[in-house]
Parts: C-alpha cells; structure tokens; sequence
C-alpha cells in the first residue's frame, strides 16, 4: 500500500486500538463533539487529513513576526513523516507519544507519521510535565524544551527524543547529557513541514552542528543567511533570516537571527550568542534587544522576566570573561510577564513596547 492521506497504514494504532479510514473519521468527529479541549485539536485536524482536498491550512507560530496562514501540500507531509521515518529508523509498530497540540504543526505531525508509518501512539494532554501520565515506554517522542525540563526525572520511558519549537538552554543541555535517552535538537519551521535538519545532544555527542535530512540542500545568501532546497517538502526555495556558519550543503552552525541583530556603535551583536553567555548568570526568563540610541545608533539592553536586583547582576555580568566590555547591556529593565505569541513563545518586539 503506497503512503497517501487516505490510505490509514494496516499497523496504526490510536490509544491501543487500530482504526480503518473510516473508523478514523468517526472517532475525529466525536472527539470534536465530546473531548476535551487538546482532543477536541486532535480531532479536528484528522478531520481535515481525512478530508478530500489534497491540502490544508496552518497557521505559523508568530514568533518572529505576525502569525500568518499558509498552504501544505498533503504530499509533502507525507513525504515529510517518511523521512523522519527512515532517519531515525522508526517503522511499523513504533510506539510513540503525542504530548504536543495539534493546534500546531509539530504536533499534527505526529499524528501524520503515526497514521503514515504504521505508529502505535497515544495521546495525552499537553503539559509542561507529560510523562507523569503514563508509566509505559516509548520509542520515540517529540517535546519543546519546557516539557523537557519537567520530565527529565521520567526521560528513561523514552528511547528517542527530538527537541524543537524553541532554543534548548545551556542549563538543559548540561542537564541531558546525564541521561541515557537518545535525543536530538532538530531545525525547522512550519513552511517546511517541522524538522529538516537534527542536532544529536546524546551523551558523548562531540559534534555541535544541525545535519540535514535526506534531499534537503542548505546554502547561505549575502546576509549570511540559511537557503533551504526542500523539493520533498516544498515547491520553493526557502530563504530564511536564521543567521549560521554554513559548514557544508549538508550541515550548518546556527548563530541567531537576523532581525535580531544589533548594531550598537558599529559593533554588531547576535542576541543569542550573547544570551547563551548570559544564561549562566539569569535563571528566569529573559532576552538583550537593541534600542534607538542617538550615539549609538542601537543601545543594548537586557529585559529580564520578574524581579531582579539590577546592581548585583550589573556586577556579575561585568565579571564574565567570556564578555567584552561592548556588550555588556547598558541598561537592565524586568517586566512581570513577558508577552507571548500563541504558540507561547515569547514576543520580543511587544514586550520591548512594556518598556518603553
């Protein structure tokens, strides 16, 4: 049987229970109509992968700019589930966990490469801790970094874990490298159907660059800048503003991102790089910005998320080696609450507008 959105593969299974395509699409019709509201999500977009059209739409996270609705192709979903499939080696019968919405396009995913590969993969409320409903193992599970942290006591039920939608901290990566789990920072975007390129963070993991997935090329334009050439998952060339060191066609260093980046007295300054230095110092929530400066041009800040005691932190940021005197923030601001987007990232462009 060939992969296609209305074949339902033999081995699938949904909560233990196997499902044709027509048992499918009554079960996402009362999940709509009686579950709560995370199957309510998953019940919805199995309606619209069961659907006759040949595409369907998703909305983007907004976390570098207006949410905005786009098109997919059916087929390169499937295509996509397909390469996840064969990278990582998961065939029929994997059992897999779907802690993720499918309000997003990472977790309904999840859901395509169980209905695609022939998956074993039950479903549970998104939360920030999702293993603390289940006792039974799993092959292979996808989560964002916050759900990571509140499950490393329980990551041992997972055999395979990849690890997206937000940057991983420095502190979490310390934290699973003492796990045995196999685990893998993976890039994407919604446009290209989540994941196109893994990082491997598996204890005794050496090499710190984001490989690409099979038939996916990367080049860089003249902002330096990551060109994606996706044709499985994508008619077009995909420029992006993730500012990396583009090791080869096949790997690449990510560094930040371009709209991000500041311009302070004509020394340029990517936030990330500088907020993985800061991390060790600041346990909330927090990001540096640039802000209009008539000197300057851009003055660096640092917006922490809560109280802070300015001075003190003023004092430990100035005692890091690893920071030159150019980029150390010259002002430090906290708001109560960041704002959010609706994928719960945070916004940094309104929460800038709290500031000023």
């Amino acid at each position: 049987m060939s992969p296609s959105y209305k074949n339902i593969h033999p081995k699938f299974k949904f909560n233990e229970i196997h499902y044709d395509f027509g048992d499918l699409k009554e079960l996402a019709y009362s999940l709509v109509k009686e579950g709560q509201e995370y199957e309510k999500s998953i019940g919805n977009f199995l309606m619209d992968w069961l659907d006759d059209s040949d595409s369907l739409k998703v909305h983007t996270s907004g976390s570098t700019g207006v949410p905005k609705t786009i098109t997919l192709k059916k087929e390169h979903m499937i295509n996509s589930a397909l390469a996840t499939g064969a990278f990582f080696k998961m065939g029929p019968g994997t059992k897999a966990l779907q802690c993720l919405s499918a309000n997003h396009i990472a977790g309904r995913m999840m859901l395509v490469r169980a209905v695609v590969l022939g998956w074993e993969i039950d479903t549970v409320e998104p939360t920030s801790n999702p293993l603390q409903f289940t006792s039974k193992h799993y092959d292979f599970v996808a989560m964002v970094p916050m759900q990571v942290q509140g499950s490393l006591s329980n990551l041992y039920q997972i055999c395979t874990l990849i690890i997206g939608g937000a940057p991983i901290s420095p502190e979490l990566k310390s934290d699973l490298n003492k796990v045995e789990t196999r685990i893998f920072e993976t890039y994407g975007m919604t446009e290209t159907i989540t994941h196109i390129a893994v990082k491997e963070l598996t204890k005794g993991a050496v090499n710190n660059n984001f490989k690409a997935l099979p038939e996916v090329v990367f080049t860089n334009d003249e902002r330096d800048c990551l060109v994606i050439e996706a044709p499985k998952v994508s008619d077009g060339i995909i420029t992006t503003n993730d500012v990396v060191n583009l090791i080869s066609t096949s790997e690449f260093q990510w560094l930040g991102r371009y709209d991000n980046v500041i311009n302070s007295g004509g020394v340029k300054i990517i936030p990330e790089l500088l907020e993985n230095k800061l991390s060790s110092l600041i346990k909330s929530r927090f990001f540096v910005a640039g802000i209009p400066d008539a000197y300057l041009g851009q003055k660096l800040i640092l917006v922490v998320e809560g109280k802070v005691d300015v001075n003190q932190l003023f004092h430990d940021i100035k005692s890091l080696s690893s920071i030159s005197k150019f980029k150390i923030p010259k002002a430090i601001f906290s708001v109560d609450h960041f704002v959010e987007t609706v994928s719960g990232k945070v916004n940094r462009n309104e929460t800038l507008g709290i500031i000023k």
